[in-house]
């Protein structure tokens, strides 16, 4: 076997982790997170030294964006073209850039999303303030490096002249890490930079004096005090960012929302069509048109709405529902000695100060040492011209150039460089006015010399010399304050009425748990007969709600848990079709069913309550404010024992009594007020002692004297009994006997247990329901008035082997 095909054996986690450890290094360092020094990508850096060295600035003509890419892939960027022009893209659009550091020409793309014309169409030389990047770069400044194939050198960082990376800002995605600096402004970056670098034990609170919070080039206003506090802080904040609107009132007395600065990086068409939708989908009522008037005059975006609609109710629903606000999440992450690293603003700005003093150094020891080999020159001259006879002399008696090079060393004891420089001199040079002129220079260059020297052996003047530097920047470049910053982030609180047109109509809802929403018109249309409702074969309507769409219905089921569902939610349908399961509506449980629906208007009066009562006999009262929900799933309502149901719960004044009617044929008065208040998800107190196998069927409310008790038994046999007939008790007891079954083997039977009853003060249709789904109709002047204990009369002839289950008020 050769020495090629020696195999070593790998862990393949080892040599995955190996790959993608150096893998992930490169995209963190190399493509997506920026420099904390100049606040660049590698890409952006690689294009802006590329148009530089090209000469692509801005006082020459506009250049091919072509090329620029070409000269960028050819020479330091060896990845695809689309990633080069999609970055110099980005740094062209002013939508994007608190300042643009390429200045393009042609179609660059716009707030729309709409994609900037191909490379070989547009145009682009380096904005004004890109040179402050780039300012001084040939002097020193900065460490290069060799390219990808070691042809050409590339700068590690820029010089970056003003504090790119805040004022710009910057997002990116890498390996593990993302970042996200908002664009701030120019001015304040720069005082807070000065302010820092003159006094570095600054605390944040007075950095903030002069840095109120980011400035987003597309202006808008900034909500959150304390979101830019905790990512100044941490380098990690939340802020909401809300556009500028404006509510115009027109002739006729409509309203339209003017919009005129979006938030940052929200797509204007997205926006646009966002609202549009609401509009064509009815979520909102009261939006008659929404146009984009973008032109040439800025961003204008015009919400107009109908006669009488509520503007600050739909602009409040537009804040909540599109990106008309969106948050802006501070994730601070930079390149900092090769690692990335959160940071604070503090330590961005310590970090911009540090890269200065470096760059000002080496720019000044860079001139010093030019300076000092002018000088060095200079003397030698002045030297020179001073005994200008015995150096002609020696050049003379010389052989060639070298010799007379070395002559002069020797004699004179010139400096190699100093002899060079003398044996180049213009025979011109050697008047009058040259020698003075020389000396002049000379004394020019010396005092240039101690200025310099000055700075790098003083740090005050180093100080100085960079503040001296950003200020001219700011005053050159500096712009005012694009986005507003308000302290308190305003909550969106959108009414109901805003959402939904108010109107009245009627909810159906069937034994079997059908549900319906429909118009008055159609119900109208229909006959206007509540009795002709769309039902299933062998299915009936248990209850007709009239309600308005700005209601709710609160949903009981026998297993002790309610549902909020609003009435403007339950899908509308014709009077005469069936409706929907309930479901498709709420999450209802399958082994669960509805006991009681009973609508709302709101949570907020004190004297209602909502009583419960179960099969068991236990009693509860509650605040209807306890209900109150947002939640659209199911909640707990009422604590239900083993072998326990709810029956009935109905919404009270508290002011009642509750009569309870057993199967067994007993039945109980007692006040409301005997139930004390209690928790949602109490258990409640017991209503009436319960023989064995007994349990309750009907739970009536009653009130005074007036009126009578109906009952019915499973066979068919009823009556009627004064409610006068019922004594008030105490709650618990065993009550009071209210119908008496036949017993006994030669007696026709005349039931085995009540089903229902109901209190009625006038005539009253009513509907017996059947094991077998039979509906029976009957009045209840049909009862005969009779005692309390009496045995009651057929009312209602059933097959041989049904019985009653059910009895419903019909109307």
């Amino acid at each position: 076997m050769s020495m090629l095909e020696n195999f070593l054996p790998a862990f393949l986690e080892e040599v995955v982790g190996d790959r993608f450890g150096r893998y992930s290094k490169y995209i963190i360092q190399d493509r997506a997170i920026p420099d904390v020094r100049d606040g660049l990508k590698p890409v952006q850096r690689r294009i802006l030294y590329a148009m530089y060295d090209s000469g692509n600035t801005p006082d020459k003509p506009y250049r091919k964006s072509a090329k620029t890419v070409g000269d960028v892939m050819g020479n330091y960027h060896p990845h695809g073209d689309s990633s080069i022009y999609e970055g110099m893209v980005r740094m062209a659009q002013p939508w994007k850039m608190g300042h643009v550091l390429v200045d393009g020409h042609g179609n660059w793309g716009s707030q729309d999303d709409d994609p900037a014309a191909a490379m070989r169409y547009t145009e682009a030389r380096l904005s004004p303030i890109a040179l402050e990047l780039l300012r001084d770069i040939e002097k020193r400044t900065v460490p290069f490096k060799d390219n990808f194939d070691n042809t050409a050198k590339e700068p590690v960082v820029l010089p970056s002249r003003f504090p790119n990376l805040l004022v710009n800002g910057v997002s990116g995605i890498s390996a593990g890490f993302a970042t996200e600096i908002p664009p701030h402004n120019l001015r304040e970056i720069i005082d807070a930079c000065i302010a820092v670098m003159e006094k570095p034990e600054m605390t944040l609170e007075e950095i903030r004096t002069f840095v109120k919070g980011p400035d987003f080039p597309t202006g808008g206003i900034i909500m959150g005090e304390e979101g830019i506090k905790e990512a100044y802080e941490t380098g990690k904040g939340r802020i909401y960012l809300r556009s500028k609107t404006d509510i115009e009132t027109l002739r006729g007395g409509k309203q339209q929302i003017v919009i005129t600065e979006i938030p940052y990086q929200v797509v204007k068409s997205r926006l646009v069509s966002a609202m549009e939708n609401i509009r064509i989908e009815k979520k909102v009522d009261g939006i008659a048109e929404v146009r984009d008037e973008s032109g040439r005059n800025g961003l204008r975006i015009v919400v107009e709405l109908k006669k009488d609609a509520d503007a600050q109710g739909i602009l409040a629903y537009l804040f909540k529902k599109t990106d008309l606000q969106v948050t802006y999440n501070f994730n601070m992450v930079a390149i900092v000695h090769k690692a990335p690293r959160q940071l604070g603003l503090k330590a961005m700005l310590e970090a911009y100060i540090a890269h200065q003093r470096e760059v000002v150094t080496f720019r000044t020891q860079y001139e010093l040492e030019k300076l000092e080999d002018r000088a060095h020159v200079l003397e030698g001259l002045v030297k020179a011209l001073n005994i200008l006879d015995e150096v002609i002399a020696a050049i003379k008696a010389s052989k060639n150039r070298q010799d007379a090079q070395n002559n002069l060393q020797w004699m004179f004891g010139f400096t190699e460089r100093q002899a060079d420089a003398i044996l180049t001199l213009q025979l011109y040079r050697l008047t009058n006015l040259e020698i003075t002129s020389l000396q002049k220079e000379l004394d020019e260059i010396q005092k240039k010399i101690a200025v310099l020297q000055g700075i790098l052996d003083s740090d005050r003047k180093l100080v100085a010399l960079i503040r001296k530097e950003l200020m001219e920047i700011r005053e050159k470049y500096g712009i005012d304050r694009r986005s507003v910053i308000q302290d308190e982030v305003e909550e969106l609180k959108v009414n109901l009425e805003v959402l939904v047109a108010q109107e009245d109509v009627l909810v159906t809802i069937s034994n079997e748990g059908y549900i319906k929403r429909t118009s008055m018109l159609s119900f109208t249309r229909s006959g206007g007969e509540l009795d002709g409702s769309g039902v299933k074969e062998g299915d009936f309507i248990k209850s007709v709600l009239e309600v308005d769409t700005l209601q709710n219905l609160l949903i009981f089921t026998q297993r002790g848990q309610y549902f909020l569902l609003p009435v403007h939610q339950i899908p509308e349908f014709k009077w005469k079709d069936n409706g929907t399961a309930i479901v498709n509506v709420i999450p209802l449980a399958k082994e669960d069913r509805l006991v009681s629906v009973i609508p709302v208007k709101g949570f907020e009066e004190p004297e209602l309550s909502l009583v419960f009562v179960t099969k068991r006999g236990q009693v509860k009262r509650t605040e209807l404010k306890d209900y109150e929900t947002k939640r659209s799933g199911a909640i707990a309502a009422c604590k239900v024992g083993d072998n326990d149901e709810v029956i009935d719960v109905v919404i009270s004044r508290n002011r009642q009594d509750v009569l309870l009617l057993t199967k067994q044929g007993m039945s109980i008065r007692f006040s409301e007020n005997e139930v004390n208040p209690m928790g949602r998800v109490s258990a409640g107190v017991r209503g009436i002692n319960l023989k064995e196998g007994d349990e309750v069927v009907s739970a009536l409310w009653v009130e005074g004297e007036e009126g009578e008790i109906l009952v019915l038994s499973d066979l068919g046999y009823g009556k009627r009994s004064l409610l006068l007939d019922y004594p008030v008790q105490s709650r618990g007891g065993k009550g009071v006997q209210t119908f008496e079954f036949k017993e006994g083997k030669r007696v026709k039977p005349n039931g085995n247990q009540l089903v229902g009853g109901i209190h009625c003060k006038e005539p009253v249709t009513l509907l017996a329901v059947t094991k077998e789904g039979q509906m029976l109709s009957l009045s209840s002047e049909d009862a005969p008035l009779a005692d309390r204990k009496s045995i009651g009369k057929l009312l209602v002839h059933t097959n041989k082997n049904d019985d009653i289950v059910d009895l419903l008020r019909r109307g």
